[in-house]
């Protein structure tokens, strides 16, 4: 079976996280955290920021690791690293998906998941249950 190797951020903003809607392929209109495929010899962080850059237009901060989904899709294993992650501006430009949201823990079965975006879902409410870390501010 073949194997693909994706990084995911968990953007966090306040209790939401931002959640994008797939706009192609077997699962358009799903919903999924933004991320990608990792490049040969590119740490799972490098490839996430390099991701985010390219579907989101933005840059954010890799607050720390969450989890690494193991998934059997029909047509390939998926090992995905996600990262709780936060905004370094405000800024979000879709370059690549169909729609976003910012869900809080109670909207957050609102959407279609993913089966793999799916698993995360109970460590996500609970860290939508604790006080987000407050931002460092630089004079």
């Amino acid at each position: 079976m073949k194997r693909i190797e994706v990084v995911a951020a968990i953007i966090r903003r306040g209790d939401t996280i931002f959640a994008t809607q797939r706009g192609y392929g077997d699962f358009k209109d799903w919903w999924e955290f933004p991320g990608g495929k990792m490049e040969p010899g590119e740490t799972p962080e490098a490839a996430l920021l390099r991701e985010i850059r390219e579907e989101l237009d933005t840059e954010i901060r890799i607050d720390r690791f969450l989890h690494t989904v193991e998934w059997d899709y029909p047509a390939f294993h998926l090992t995905m690293h996600c990262y709780l992650s936060s905004l370094c501006n405000g800024s979000l430009h879709l370059l690549e998906h169909e729609a976003a949201r910012w869900l809080t823990k109670e909207e957050i079965h609102s959407v279609r998941w993913l089966p793999a975006d799916e698993i995360l879902l109970p460590l996500i409410v609970r860290e939508l249950s604790r006080p987000s870390a407050s931002i460092p501010v630089t004079a």
